[in-house]
């Protein structure tokens, strides 16, 4: 089992890192989750009796790394999921692309239906769900042919990212399922989250950024960060 990397927690919250390849919730695999690995640890850190409530408000795609949010009550995980509903909560992520043609920044406004196979796709208007991301390029590897990328998304569609990269011709690194199939990790961090405490109502912002190891080490921005 893995171990916890916890941002911070209290009585309502608590905020942790997933690592890469790890599922957010249970699935028909058995594999280890963050959702039962919480549980487990508030079960045993407080010595709680019976089932332990904690309430999965945002997901992350298996092969992604990064900040996660989980409730600790009902009422906290109601908050928080209006608070996603109406773009209150905040999420940015780095990512590398492939391709360093790409624009300083911009944003990706398309429309994307999920099909039978767990994949996305980018359809016309009438037959899928509106979404929209904002990106800027932070570094360019010429030798790699590789750009990182800060991303800043204003909708939460199923592989949105990935799916709108792939798109518009800037696939992201390691990605199996819309880039080039290798062997590589795909190169996608959520860094960064931010809302308001579900119960002080106070804005609060937690942060984390990708491992320095693999692709991320051949970015100076990576490489130089302080966490």
């Amino acid at each position: 089992m893995n171990k916890l990397e916890i941002l911070y927690e209290d009585n309502h919250i608590i905020v942790v890192v997933k690592p890469s390849n790890v599922l957010s919730q249970g699935d028909i695999t058995g594999d280890n989750d963050m959702l039962s690995m919480i549980k487990e640890y508030i079960k045993k850190k407080y010595d709680k009796k019976g089932n332990v409530y904690l309430g999965l408000v945002h997901r992350l795609d298996r092969p992604v790394s990064g900040v996660m949010v989980f409730a600790k009550s009902s009422k906290a995980a109601s908050r928080l999921s209006d608070q996603i509903r109406t773009h209150v909560f905040k999420k940015r992520y780095l990512a590398v692309v492939n391709g360093i043609d790409i624009d300083d920044s911009g944003e990706f406004v398309d429309y994307l239906v999920k099909d039978d196979d767990y994949s996305s796709r980018v359809v016309d208007k009438k037959n899928g769900k509106y979404c929209k991301l904002m990106y800027t390029v932070l570094e360019r590897n010429k030798k790699l042919n590789l750009a990182l990328v800060d991303i800043a998304l204003e909708t939460g569609r199923h592989h949105q990212i990935r799916v709108q990269f792939a798109h518009h011709g800037h696939s992201l690194y390691g990605d199996q399922r819309y880039g080039k199939r290798d062997s590589n990790q795909i190169a996608l961090h959520a860094y960064s989250i931010s809302f308001l405490h579900p119960i002080s109502k106070t804005e609060v912002c937690f942060s984390k950024m990708p491992e320095k190891i693999g692709i991320w080490c051949q970015f100076d921005y990576c490489k130089n960060s302080d966490n």
